[in-house]
């Protein structure tokens, strides 16, 4: 398996080259050269299978380049019921008929973002060690992808985190789970901005190749691939749970601001799993769900970006969603290039025509929009008819799914995070907080280590190169 650039760089790599990678060398995404195939006996003879095995099955059609028992005792070591709750390790839990919410937030963190996270923590201390380098991870997080990543690397060998947060606009607890870790290999940098200022600084210094290969900089970010590969396997275990043929299709609803968690559900897709409909649910900052409705991709600014309750979406500048506009465009990369490295800095945004509009239809996507009354209604209504308490994120993925639900279409809502997280939601939605697990009670009293800094690409990189003690 060969991976290239959505842009159009022409050297073809293996798994292994573009893991420590993040972005390729013209600022482009990797993707695979192909999408392997899985067919309807495939499917059958996973059933099965428990999750580890069933995410090895997935990666070794995509990696072969580190042997596969190794493969085999990474994912065994990963994805352990001790780790994520669960023997399921993402259970479903059935709502009404032919509506499901699948667990993907039992792991370290309480977010769906460990699923993928605490793999990658495996797999760059192995490529690490094979090859004895050292790596910095600089990394952007909207609240859960920040604490999901340094909870994974925390005292991984040959391993620095530098993980850029918006100042102030993640919640309380999300704030504390990351700036409370003290652990000499943990960074945390407080941008004075939004978090599209925090990607566009992760981009421009992994853009700059000299500092890159000076510094050896990674990506923890949905901009490498080896997580938004780790997230395909949760839509096929979530498809295997709720059908028992091969011929049953279902429809995923996803919460999604940055698009890594709906691009691995089309991967998933294009791979041959029986989705029906992926089912893009936003909330107030609704680029994704203008685009999908109108086929205008505008990106907003940091004044434009509103402040929500479901802040891991208060996102305007979608980072995976090349990777897709690629596939649209029938992986032309100079069509690609254009739109992303062009068009977007010239005039804020593109539009495509009325055929790629119905292309997307074609890979299944429709999209829908929620807001703060809606997510306090939805989160109320949840609770009171199923006694499910869900967090506010869910709470959007639950609402577009009852919005655009079809007759009789089944559909599977991806959970993002444990309510816990966002308790002043929650007491302002039900009248009282989310149970708190022992472990993280008083969390907020912690220590705390971080730097606020203005966002400035060299204020940043002058942080790093200080700190590159590796």
């Amino acid at each position: 398996m060969r991976y290239l650039s959505t842009r159009g760089d022409p050297t073809p790599r293996r798994f292994c080259e573009i893991l420590l990678e993040g972005l390729a060398p013209d600022g482009g995404l990797f993707l695979p050269e192909r999408y392997p195939r899985v067919d309807a006996t495939r499917l059958e003879q996973w059933r099965k299978l428990g999750y580890a095995e069933l995410a090895y099955e997935i990666l070794s059609l995509y990696i072969d380049d580190i042997p596969l028992p190794d493969l085999r005792r990474l994912c065994d070591e990963t994805y352990t019921a001790g780790r994520f709750g669960s023997r399921a390790i993402v259970p479903l839990r059935a709502l009404e008929q032919g509506l499901w919410v699948e667990a993907l937030s039992n792991g370290p963190t309480l977010a769906f973002k460990d699923m993928a996270m605490q793999l990658l923590g495996a797999l760059f201390e192995y490529e690490l060690g094979r090859r004895g380098e050292r790596l910095n991870i600089l990394g952007a997080t909207s609240g859960d992808t920040g604490s999901a990543a340094e909870y994974a690397m925390r005292g991984k060998a040959g391993v620095q985190v530098f993980m850029l947060s918006p100042h102030g606009r993640m919640s309380p607890f999300q704030q504390a789970q990351m700036y409370s870790l003290q652990d000499a290999n943990i960074h945390n940098i407080a941008i004075e901005g939004v978090f599209d200022d925090c990607q566009d600084i992760v981009k421009a210094v992994s853009g700059d190749l000299a500092f890159k290969r000076r510094h050896r900089i990674g990506s923890v970010n949905s901009i490498n691939w080896a997580r938004l590969l780790a997230q395909v396997v949760y839509y096929f275990s979530g498809w295997l749970q709720a059908t028992t043929s091969s011929e049953e299709r279902i429809s995923f609803a996803v919460p999604s601001g940055n698009f890594g968690n709906v691009c691995a559900g089309h991967i998933a897709r294009m791979m041959g799993l029986p989705i029906d409909r992926l089912i893009v649910a936003t909330n107030e900052n609704d680029v994704l769900d203008e685009f999908f409705r109108t086929g205008r991709y505008r990106v907003r600014g940091a004044a434009e970006t509103h402040e929500t309750s479901s802040p891991s979406m208060d996102i305007s500048k979608a980072s995976n969603f090349e990777r897709f506009v690629f596939d649209l465009l029938g992986r032309d990369a100079a069509r690609t290039r254009e739109l992303f490295d062009t068009q977007i800095a010239r005039d804020g945004g593109f539009s495509v025509d009325a055929t790629a509009l119905v292309r997307c239809r074609e890979f299944g996507f429709v999209s829908g929009r929620s807001t703060h009354a809606d997510r306090l209604a939805t989160i109320r209504d949840t609770q009171e008819r199923f006694g499910t308490l869900v967090d506010p994120h869910t709470a959007d993925g639950l609402k577009v799914a009852r919005d655009l639900r079809r007759p009789g279409e089944r559909v599977i809502v991806l959970e993002t995070a444990l309510p816990v997280k966002f308790a002043d939601t929650i007491v302002e939605a039900i009248g009282r907080a989310p149970d708190r697990p022992e472990v993280l009670k008083g969390i907020e009293q912690l220590p705390r280590r971080c730097q606020v800094l203005p966002p400035d690409v060299e204020r940043v990189k002058a942080f790093i190169s200080a700190r590159d003690v590796l």
